[in-house]
Formats: C-alpha cells, sequence, structure tokens
C-alpha cells in the first residue's frame, strides 16, 4: 500500500525509517564478519522505529491498545554482502503492507559505502493476548494505520 487518503483528507505517503548502526566486535562470527542473528536484531529495532516515529513506544501502545501485541509470525532476509568489524551500516525500514490482522514491514540494511547488505521483510500479527486463551488474531485499527502515513 504506497498510500492512503480518507475523505476530505489529503493524499499521504508511507512513513519510513532509518537507524545507524555499527558493526561491532559482538556482532561478528569467527571469520570477522557480521554473524547473521544480528541482522534480525537490526530489523526488529527497525520496527520498532518507524512505531517511535508514528509516536508510539511500547507503554504508550500498551496505554491506547490495551492487551494487544504484535509477535512477529514470519521473518526472511537474503544476504547480498559482507559487513566487517568496524563497519557502519544504515537500517531503513517501511510499512510495506497493511492486512486485516497482520502487517509487513520491509528492511534493507545498506552499508555506509552503499554496498547493499541485506533485504528482507517481517510480518508481524495483530493479537489481543486473552488470559486463559493465549494470543487471538484481531482486525488491525484504521486509526493505528493512519498513524505510519504522512501527508505528503
Amino acid at each position: 500500500m504506497s498510500e492512503i487518503a480518507h475523505r476530505n483528507e489529503a493524499p499521504r505517503s508511507p512513513l519510513a525509517g532509518t537507524i545507524q548502526r555499527d558493526v561491532t566486535w559482538g556482532d561478528c562470527d569467527p571469520a570477522g564478519i557480521i554473524y547473521y542473528p544480528t541482522y534480525f536484531r537490526w530489523i526488529d529495532a527497525g520496527t520498532w522505529n518507524l512505531f517511535f516515529l508514528a509516536g508510539l513506544t511500547p507503554a504508550s501502545l500498551r496505554a491506547e491498545y490495551p492487551g494487544m501485541d504484535m509477535p512477529a509470525v514470519s521473518s526472511s532476509l537474503e544476504f547480498r554482502n559482507p559487513a566487517p568489524f568496524g563497519a557502519k551500516a544504515e537500517v531503513r525500514s517501511r510499512v510495506e503492507h497493511w492486512g486485516g490482522k497482520s502487517f509487513r514491514v520491509t528492511h534493507e540494511i545498506v552499508r555506509a559505502d552503499g554496498a547493499q547488505l541485506a533485504v528482507g521483510s517481517e510480518t508481524r500479527a495483530w493479537v489481543e493476548n486473552l488470559p486463559g486463551v493465549g494470543l487471538h488474531a484481531q482486525v488491525i485499527p484504521e486509526t493505528l494505520k493512519r498513524r505510519f502515513f504522512q501527508p505528503v
């Protein structure tokens, strides 16, 4: 979904976020390049960064939507280039698709020299945690979706 507009509203474009990351010693495998689970940590941070940009911290999310959570139900990455210890990278994230009860965030990780390190996505479900029952998918409120779009 590249645009969302409602009656009497100006066109809006998707919110996009970036975070800067340094490849530290603890991020690397014995070969001295980034260990693949590090990327998954970074894309999780990229998703949360989008929520922060939309004005939603974990505390405010729970206050506005009590009992709701957004666990990852799918995650995938394609690795394109190595990232050695000391490299600088940028994680670029945006919500690519809003479904009824889930959403997909795409991520691109780029080294400071412009080389694409990895591309991927994660799908998260919008669920209510019901005591004694567990997680139950719910429809994502339009008010929440709208926060991820900005005026053009």
